[in-house]
């Protein structure tokens, strides 16, 4: 297969090379329709000289001298190579440009008859080469040719209107200059076409190596046109491959160090099961139930964790009132619920929202202390519920870690409970509802969690 350049670059030349031939062809002919314009008006000029003439000169009885004086006075106002010929064929006078244009290549010496035995004679310079159509060139070429006149042979009529065609030279010149500018510009296009296609081709090449396990490799996209908006979107999604690659590795080797914990309390528990009395094997039996949920609490954390950073669709989006979803989970979780407003509704998913809020109130009661409140206000583009505990806080330098995947503050040990991805969930449910959370701090002592969601557009 052709390179993509070598396609672009022969479809240009083929255009220019028709275009080309195309305007030579309609030049061509514009200039023979030109040609056989002014011959017709040259051959109707001769006519009118003729006619002239011949009520100027003397009669043809009188002496050659009188003609040949009479004849020299208007061919010096005439200024036209013309000659005066008897009924004999000779020429009784002729001037000075008849005399340096007769014996020219391609001269040739037309007549028009004065109506007694005189004729008016006439150099033409006609390109050799028959005319078009098959008609035969005129006769009388070269010096000491017999005049044609205008009333005979296939000149007869309207002769100067035929068309000649042009001699060797023209056509030479012609095909050397269209030969010229087709070089001219076929070579100025190729470093345009190649400039173009070589910047695919970096691009390919770029997507070669990304696909190959460069997940770094991006692609020039400097510019402006449609060859750098396609490098910018191949970059785009770059950059969002391996965020999400990274993020699934970090995810599966975190998933995989907090598996081990309970994997292996799980494994102890079974071994000591065998030599165990009744009142061991149910303390055991509380442990290996305690384990399981939380292996099953970590595996369905990292699954939704995993399908919200790939954006895969978790349900249907309808109508959700943020006031009866509050209410709900704070008596679920036995804190005090404060709202501010009398309604809230927004658009989102209730499953989500409610994980988000539920994730909030457990890492409070499990972090803060009993002292718990939960709160819902009215803010500028929607709610935010804040989640408020009267707990050792969070460090000023950790408040934006504490969102991040398996991220525990110092001296929180796995025995405390939770795997560390409760507050990351929550941070990408809000982003999913186009919202945020942020910790701060709480007056007094403590933390206050704040998660804001935008109101419904309906």
């Amino acid at each position: 297969m052709k390179s993509l350049y070598v396609r672009i670059y022969l479809t240009l030349v083929a255009l220019l090379l028709a275009f080309a031939f195309g305007s030579a062809w309609l030049f061509q002919r514009h200039i023979e329709q030109e040609r056989g314009n002014v011959e017709l008006v040259a051959g109707e000029r001769l006519n009118a000289m003729a006619g002239l003439l011949k009520l100027a000169l003397p009669a043809a009885t009188a002496a050659r001298e009188d003609q040949a004086d009479v004849f020299a006075d208007w061919g010096g106002r005439l200024r036209m190579p013309i000659a005066l010929v008897d009924a004999e064929g000779r020429r009784i006078a002729a001037t000075v440009m008849f005399q340096r244009r007769v014996d020219d290549p391609g001269a040739i010496v037309v007549s028009a008859g004065l109506g007694d035995g005189r004729s008016l004679e006439m150099v033409r310079t006609v390109r050799p080469g028959p005319p078009q159509g098959g008609l035969a060139g005129p006769p009388g070429g070269g010096p000491g040719a017999r005049p044609q006149r205008l009333d005979e042979g296939p000149w007869a009529g309207p002769w100067l209107h035929r068309p000649v065609s042009p001699n060797a030279p023209a056509v030479s010149t012609l095909a050397i200059v269209l030969v010229l500018l087709f070089v001219g510009v076929a070579a100025g296009a190729y470093p345009v076409v190649r400039r173009l296609t070589r910047r695919l081709e970096v691009l390919k090449r770029g997507v070669e190596q990304f696909g190959a396990g460069q997940l770094g490799h991006r692609v020039d996209d400097s510019g402006s046109d449609e060859v750098a908006a396609l490098a910018g979107s191949f970059n785009q999604a770059a950059d969002r491959i391996e965020t999400l690659l990274r993020s699934h590795q970090s995810l599966l080797a975190n998933a995989s160090h907090e598996l081990r914990s309970p994997l292996a309390r799980l494994k102890m528990a079974f071994a000591m099961l065998e030599d165990a009395g009744p009142a061991q094997r149910e303390r055991l039996a509380r442990e290996i139930d305690v384990n399981i949920a939380e292996l099953d609490a970590l595996v369905e954390e990292v699954l939704l964790a995993s399908r919200l950073e790939a954006g895969s669709a978790l349900g249907d989006t309808h109508a959700v009132e943020l006031l009866a979803l509050g209410a709900e989970e704070a008596a679920r979780s036995e804190v005090a619920f404060e709202p501010e407003t009398d309604s809230a509704r927004i658009d989102g998913q209730e499953r989500l929202l409610r994980r988000a809020l539920r994730n909030l109130l457990d890492n409070a009661r499990r972090y803060g202390g009993p002292e718990v409140q939960l709160t819902l206000r009215p803010v500028a583009g929607g709610y935010e519920f804040v989640v408020a505990d009267r707990g050792p806080g969070v460090p000023a330098e950790m408040r934006e870690r504490i969102f991040e995947p398996f991220f525990r503050l110092p001296g929180h040990a796995e025995m405390a409970g939770g795997v560390g991805l409760g507050l990351s969930l929550v941070k990408q449910i809000a982003e999913r509802h186009g919202g945020s959370v942020r910790c701060l701090p709480r007056d007094g002592g403590g933390s206050r969690f704040v998660l804001f969601l935008p109101a419904s557009r309906r």
